[in-house]
């Protein structure tokens, strides 16, 4: 899942697994696509194993791999707060709107579906309208965001 909330764009993609390779695939097919001509792009993602600058050299050529790698500005999303990645909240909502109580026979009917759902939330450009401000997190993910002393 790819998302630019204040765009109110998104993209699913369905692999049959989900491997470093995989991921850096789709990371390239994402830039190249959605932002062929950028020099750099922020990229919020969880922890999982796949989100790292060395899953591209795992799919690539160094030189290709260099050259994602450097138009990329990796943010992590702490351990315990996914739920401020805006792609798994948008993850959860597909789920919930044409995932959940199915079962799909291939990976192609489960593409077909969330292809469907990614195109129509764009058509209406879905927005994300983000109100959780620092201070709020610190209070309810203190946790995570403990306050700093300048």
């Amino acid at each position: 899942m790819f998302c630019e909330p204040l765009a109110g764009w998104r993209q699913v993609s369905v692999r049959e697994r989900r491997t470093q390779v995989d991921w850096a695939q789709e990371m390239a097919h994402f830039l190249g696509t959605r932002y062929p001509s950028a020099q750099k792009v922020s990229l919020v993602c969880d922890h999982l194993n796949a989100h790292t600058k060395g899953a591209c050299y795992e799919a690539f050529e160094p030189a290709t791999a260099r050259s994602l790698v450097q138009r990329v500005e990796f943010c992590h999303t702490p351990k315990h707060g996914s739920g401020l990645n805006m792609a798994e909240n948008e993850l959860s909502a597909m789920t919930r709107q044409g995932v959940t109580g199915r079962r799909f026979a291939t990976a192609e009917e489960l593409r077909a579906q969330t292809t469907a759902w990614h195109e129509h939330s764009n058509a209406r450009q879905r927005t994300v309208d983000w109100q959780f401000k620092v201070d709020d997190a610190r209070v309810k993910l203190k946790s995570i965001y403990p306050k700093l002393e300048v």
